[in-house]
């Protein structure tokens, strides 16, 4: 689409919007719920509650080049805080929710953080009881009126900080807006702290050049246009979300929904009817499986017609690719649609446009699958460390099982070891205080992305681990993990799965099954169970596990087959540690959190 303005700073899309583009429109920017309404937010409204607030801030001595620290769930008043801060000339750091009172520390520490928001209560908590040992924090505020604490020195609620702003006989409005004119595209916008799945986090250096060249290739590569509306449920802490479900929303002058959370995203989307969204694979996964699982309870003749839908919509996406549809796949497809593909489509909404997909690989299977239903998946990839997209799908140049092409501006090429560089405007500054490993990963402007991939006959790159991943069998084959381990999440009774196999004489793994479809099995079954635990030590169940296996891994190379594998009680999560912030499993971790189980499928076992 054509760009609204072509903008080079965050705060100047800001002022754009808010100053020049509200007074042509009437709709609201933001939707979200209070008291289970969905409420709205008018642009004048957000420019107001974000004048006062960053006056406020201004009041309790925030100056240019000020690091202040963010730690909430995505709201209104977290884009509030944002703006103030970056139309001030600061520089946020953006923590995840999920995070321990040793990382918050860890990370406000290591940034010089002046001071922090908070959403509530909890995270409220975890700041007091580590307050003492930030030597640079001045303040806290806390966005839930409710649950700031009374008597707390140096704690304000965020209307309080808003009414200091508006009181202020220091700092007026054209403070604000001053500031915001002097930023510049080259001065650092934002901290990121990678969750990282070992060692301490790195803080990520963005500016806003960074960002905003990133923003500007979005609204070029996509259609996006302001009648659009966004639901934003990704953390707004995560550079995907914060580049493309808000930077780039407000950029093509789009509105923005707030999900409530994750467990409502399926409610959200009936209730918003988006046209665009960003999500994970994890998301179309669930889709994915809700849908088959309602397919297998339909009675058998409205079961076939649904599986005779699915087949004529595969022919018709592959003819369609093709160039070349006939009459009367035309035909059929035309009533597919109005049978099934309409009604699967209501399930989100019924005006999505396009889901963007990123954070993890999207299994081929899966984009083939929602494109049946006229649901395109875009993929994309990228990391923190490139604002944080290098390659993407179009929509007009899609290729499932594939990252796409260069991003507009970016240079891609692959290492002889197969690593993936990339050059561009989007390329991070370096890690906050870590030139070490900042000259590890940027050497002669190129970054070293640490994942391996290799390009198509027709240019689409393809990821096929991460470098670290890949590891070697003793009989001396290379494994790259996370193909095998997708290829198996396609099973309705797997939920997550991880590779085992470095330097062991074959491949085994440790699986958290899909319980809800696993009961379901042993119902049909009458197969007893009280809990999780009972069923992972059914040998029925285990049988069933052995036979989904052999039934996935018929096409692969025996060294890449899974021989042996155990079935766990509980999934791994990220407050038990086992996962990034991300949804990004911690390989070691797991390791070692099992090590005993994985011993024991290799005991007494020789390679064949």
């Amino acid at each position: 689409m054509p760009l609204l303005k072509e903008f080079k700073t965050i705060p100047d899309v800001f002022t754009y919007l808010t100053l020049e583009y509200s007074k042509t429109v009437t709709k609201p920017l933001f939707r979200h719920k209070v008291n289970n309404q969905w409420t709205d937010i008018s642009y004048t409204q957000f420019k107001e509650e974000t004048l006062s607030f960053a006056l406020g801030l201004a009041e309790l001595g925030m100056k240019r080049g000020d690091k202040l620290s963010i730690i909430s769930e995505n709201r209104p008043e977290w884009a509030c805080s944002d703006m103030a801060i970056l139309g001030l000339g600061g520089v946020d750091v953006p923590l995840y929710p999920s995070l321990t009172a040793d990382s918050v520390e860890y990370i406000v520490n290591n940034s010089d953080s002046i001071g922090i928001i908070v959403s509530n209560k909890l995270q409220l908590t975890k700041v007091l009881k580590i307050r003492q040992n930030c030597r640079h924090m001045r303040f806290i505020v806390v966005l839930n009126e409710k649950d700031k604490p009374a008597g707390e020195k140096d704690v304000y609620s965020f209307a309080e900080v808003q009414q200091m702003g508006k009181r202020s006989s220091t700092y007026s409005e054209n403070h604000f807006w001053e500031n915001a004119k002097l930023c510049n595209e080259n001065d650092l916008c934002t901290i990121i702290y990678t969750s990282g799945t070992t060692g301490e986090p790195k803080g990520v250096m963005l500016t806003h050049k960074n960002i905003i060249s990133n923003v500007n290739s979005a609204l070029l590569s996509f259609p996006m246009y302001p009648e659009d509306i966004f639901l934003s449920f990704l953390p707004l802490c995560h550079i995907f979300e914060r580049m493309g479900g808000y930077y780039t929303a407000f950029a093509s002058g789009g509105q923005i929904c707030y999900a409530q959370s994750i467990e409502t995203v399926a409610q959200d989307l009936m209730e918003i009817k988006p046209t665009i969204m960003t999500a994970v694979p994890r998301l179309f996964e669930r889709i994915h499986s809700k849908v088959m699982k309602n397919i297998q309870n339909m009675p058998e003749k409205k079961q076939k017609l649904v599986n005779w839908a699915l087949k004529v919509g595969e022919e018709y996406c592959r003819a369609r690719k093709a160039g070349d549809i006939p009459l009367g796949l035309r035909a059929k497809y035309k009533l597919s649609d109005k049978l099934v593909y309409g009604k699967i489509r209501e399930k989100t909404g019924g005006r999505i446009k396009f889901f963007v997909s990123g954070g993890a690989a999207l299994p081929r299977e899966l984009g083939q699958f929602f494109e049946i239903f006229g649901i395109i998946i875009i993929e994309g990839y990228g990391l923190t460390e490139s604002s944080p997209v290098i390659t993407a799908n179009h929509m007009d140049d899609y290729k499932f099982g594939t990252v796409g092409k260069p991003f507009p501006g970016v240079e891609v090429k692959i290492a002889p070891d197969g690593e993936i560089l990339a050059r561009g405007p989007n390329i991070m500054q370096g890690y906050y205080k870590n030139k070490k490993e900042t000259d590890e990963t940027i050497k002669d402007g190129w970054l070293h992305t640490g994942d391996i991939g290799v390009f198509d006959a027709e240019g689409h790159l393809m990821i096929t681990d991460r470098k670290k991943h890949l590891f070697k069998t003793s009989g001396g084959k290379y494994i790259a993990p996370t193909p095998i381990e997708n290829m198996f999440l396609a099973s309705q009774y797997i939920d997550q799965f991880v590779l085992i196999g470095d330097r062991r004489m074959f491949l085994s793994a440790l699986i958290v099954p899909d319980f809800e479809s696993l009961k379901e099995y042993a119902d049909s079954r009458n197969i007893p169970y009280t809990n999780n635990d009972d069923l992972v030590k059914t040998k029925e169940i285990y049988d069933l596990l052995e036979k989904e296996l052999v039934k996935f891994q018929k096409n692969i190379a025996n060294y890449e087959r899974v021989r042996k594998f155990a079935l766990l009680d509980k999934p791994f999560t990220i407050d038990s540690g086992e996962m990034t912030p991300s949804l990004k499993l911690k390989r070691k971790v797991i390791e070692e959190r099992y090590r005993d189980l994985i011993e024991g499928m290799y005991q007494g076992l020789r390679e064949d």
